[in-house]
């Protein structure tokens, strides 16, 4: 009797299968149900499987079925042929493969015992391997999010994350950067602080963030305006060229371990502080940069609630800097409320170029852009200092930032020549007014956030919120407090009906409670 199977010198079981080939982009094969219990495998586990032609071998995660192929089969996904390079019908082996040594890493950090920089890279270089299950990357984020890391694991972290990836190099110095931590709706400077920067004859190779759980990335807001998706090397090259990119860091493979990691940290809605301090050092890191600014909003509805615990991250940066060569400077800036009056992809973007074109309003994102830009001039020596904000001031009036923005725009694809006036949002809209006369008391970035993204941003790119009033503004009964945009009517119902579960903006005079009570009849 032919058995489709054989023993291996290690006591696993190796079955030949006949080659499926799927088009689905995970590092995964599907295996009918018979043959896994054959191999000895469970949804989840690893398989070894062996291009027999080629003699590549390569791990991936299974998947089971017991219709969707014959048993004899294995169903190869895109991802895994891409390295593994067999034709449909081809013969492989599969056989049952070993977990990686750093699972046991995992659990340790897990047990709340510290890592050492063996085992961080370890860790790191599985992730970037795609050798760790979503699930058991997400046991590494919790762990590390539950079991704080201390600064030698973060240093760990930031350096494995960055020799796991690509790095630009330049020969001129120095290399400015920045970063704001986020958790404060429209903070859109970055598309006014760069060209400053790089107006002023320094470099600036910005690598950005997509949204995670904001209403708009920058790197979502620069795609509004140019294509963002480069390799490290196009980065470098369009850096020397103009001085400055606004590109997405998760196409260049720059830290590509922080990707991996920022899609399981979705869900969950969490940053931890050590995992968050390698995120960010690792992307300046990797980029050559010698000075860094990083912007930590602070406030009750920010991601840092106080100063006192903003000086406490300033001081965490300013250490893992230091480790890491970087001069690195703090700003602590206002986060109870949004940055300018607007919230998603082209209302930010307009709102920034309009800045640049030379307006004065809105005064918060002028005056928060021009104080970090000055900061950076000031470390590069071209400022005294106390007169950053004036020079990034005069960069800006004079229309020289402007310029180097449309040649940003230009040598990323875009079109240089666009106007603020060009960028408008989604066509649907509702206006929300105040309900009565008193002052603007509040304003929940995190309510603001979840209404934006109702309404579609980022993804679409019209989808957003305009604020007509801001905290400590008067307004009269019947005036408006915001405007909601939309690409799509149905996105538009949706948010009207969350702003009013979640009520954003509060007036006073509002109703704030109300608490049930019983009615008793006579």
């Amino acid at each position: 009797i032919h058995l489709p199977w054989m023993w291996c010198s290690q006591d696993l079981q190796t079955m030949k299968l006949s080659v499926k080939l799927i088009d689905i982009g995970t590092k995964e094969v599907l295996l009918n149900s018979g043959d896994a219990r054959n191999i000895g495998v469970l949804a989840g586990d690893r398989v070894q499987i062996l291009n027999q032609k080629t003699g590549v071998s390569i791990a991936a995660f299974v998947d089971t079925t017991t219709s969707l192929i014959p048993e004899g089969v294995v169903g190869i996904y895109r991802i895994t042929n891409e390295k593994l390079g067999v034709e449909e019908g081809s013969s492989v082996e599969v056989r049952l493969a070993e977990r990686p040594v750093s699972l046991q890493f995992i659990r340790k950090k897990m047990d709340g015992i510290r890592l050492t920089k063996e085992e961080t890279y370890e860790i790191v270089k599985d992730v970037v391997n795609e050798d760790l299950t979503p699930a058991e990357l997400t046991a590494y984020i919790t762990a590390c999010y539950i079991n704080s890391m201390d600064m030698d694991e973060v240093e760990h972290l930031t350096r494995a994350m960055v020799d796991t990836g690509e790095r630009l190099t330049f020969h001129t110095h120095p290399i400015i950067d920045k970063h704001s931590i986020g958790g404060v709706p429209g903070n859109k400077i970055s598309l006014i602080v760069v060209p400053v920067i790089a107006a002023c004859g320094l470099k600036i190779p910005k690598t950005s963030s997509r949204a995670i759980t904001g209403a708009g990335g920058t790197a979502d807001l620069m795609e509004v305006l140019a294509p963002v998706e480069f390799s490290a090397a196009e980065v470098q090259s369009m850096t020397l060229k103009v001085g400055g990119t606004i590109v997405w860091g998760g196409a260049t493979n720059i830290a590509p371990a922080d990707d991996h990691i920022i899609i399981q940290e979705y869900p969950f809605k969490i940053d931890a502080r050590g995992q968050m301090l390698a995120s960010v050092m690792a992307k300046k890191f990797a980029v050559g940069a010698d000075l860094v600014v990083i912007d930590i909003p602070v406030g009750e509805h920010a991601k840092v609630p106080n100063v006192q615990e903003g000086r406490k991250l300033a001081r965490e940066f300013i250490d893992i800097g230091e480790r890491l060569n970087m001069r690195v400077e703090c700003a602590l800036t206002y986060g109870d409320s949004p940055v300018g009056r607007s919230i998603g992809p082209n209302l930010e973007v307009n709102e920034a170029l309009r800045i640049l074109e030379g307006s004065d309003e809105p005064g918060s994102l002028l005056q928060k852009s021009i104080a970090i830009a000055g900061i950076a001039l000031e470390m590069s020596g071209k400022a005294p200092r106390g007169m950053g904000s004036k020079m990034a001031l005069d960069v800006i009036k004079k229309g020289d930032a402007l310029k180097k923005f449309r040649e940003i725009i230009a040598i990323q694809g875009g079109d240089p020549n666009v106007k603020a006036a060009d960028i408008v949002p989604g066509k649907y809209e509702f206006v929300v007014n105040a309900p009565s006369d008193g002052y603007v008391i509040e304003m929940n970035n995190k309510s603001l956030i979840s209404l934006a993204r109702s309404a579609g941003a980022p993804h679409d790119h019209g989808a957003g919120i305009l604020l007509h009033a801001k905290k400590g503004s008067r307004v009269e009964k019947g005036e408006p407090i915001f405007t909601i945009y939309a690409e799509r009517s149905w996105r538009l119902q949706n948010a009207v009906e969350d702003g009013r579960r979640l009520m954003p903006v509060l007036v006073e005079g509002m109703l704030l409670d109300r608490v049930p009570h019983e009615l008793k009849w006579e």
